[in-house]
């Protein structure tokens, strides 16, 4: 599954619906929309201070950065399994891509952790300078929708080991799929924003 319209068949025509939840997608639009203002204000005050957002960007590290890229897209990637296999019918299958999915959820939230041990290590916090304010802002805001996504899919995982989710059944996990979708798709946007925009 993606978070683009699922499709059922009625009456030999295609219907288009939202996967899961529709009070959950107006969640994740208000949410998506708080992000996006978030952009905005970083984007203005780094035009405002070009030089100290590209010397304080250095001091990031990359790497963690594309690692936990990696590992909330690998993360998706394993939701999307579980979905298509809960469709098919393939009820054992479910629980064991959820239970990488959170895996991988649980390895971001590690990662970060060193991340800003080695920031607060260095001396670095969100006092420093303007740059080092979003970063710790957006990236602890974004850090808890992924602590909280990880015991959404725990959730789903615990309900799909007793087999709760099949083709005819799948709108809840559905549903928390959307909301992984997002946190994978803000991160990809903090990741472009904090460590690669120059």
């Amino acid at each position: 599954m993606s978070a683009v319209n699922a499709t059922r068949e009625l009456g030999g025509t295609v219907a288009r619906r939202l996967p899961g939840d529709r009070d959950v997608w107006i969640f994740i639009i208000a949410e998506l929309l708080m992000f996006g203002a978030f952009f905005v204000a970083y984007i203005v005050n780094r035009a405002g201070e070009v030089r100290l957002f590209n010397a304080s960007q250095l001091t990031l590290d990359r790497t963690l950065g594309v690692l936990n890229a990696l590992l909330l897209i690998s993360s998706s990637w394993a939701v999307v399994q579980a979905v298509c296999a809960a469709r098919r019918n393939e009820r054992g299958a479910v629980p064991r891509y959820l239970g990488l999915a959170i895996a991988l959820g649980i390895a971001f939230t590690i990662v970060k952790f060193f991340e800003y041990s080695a920031k607060l290590g260095a001396g670095l916090t969100m006092m420093t300078n303007t740059f080092y304010m979003f970063y710790f802002c957006l990236t602890m805001i974004h850090l808890l929708h992924v602590v909280a996504g990880t015991v959404i899919l725990t959730v789903l995982w615990n309900n799909a080991r007793g087999g709760a989710y099949n083709s005819s059944n799948s709108k809840g996990l559905e549903t928390g799929a959307s909301y992984w979708h997002m946190v994978d798709l803000l991160w990809i946007f903090l990741f472009s924003l904090l460590y690669l925009l120059k």
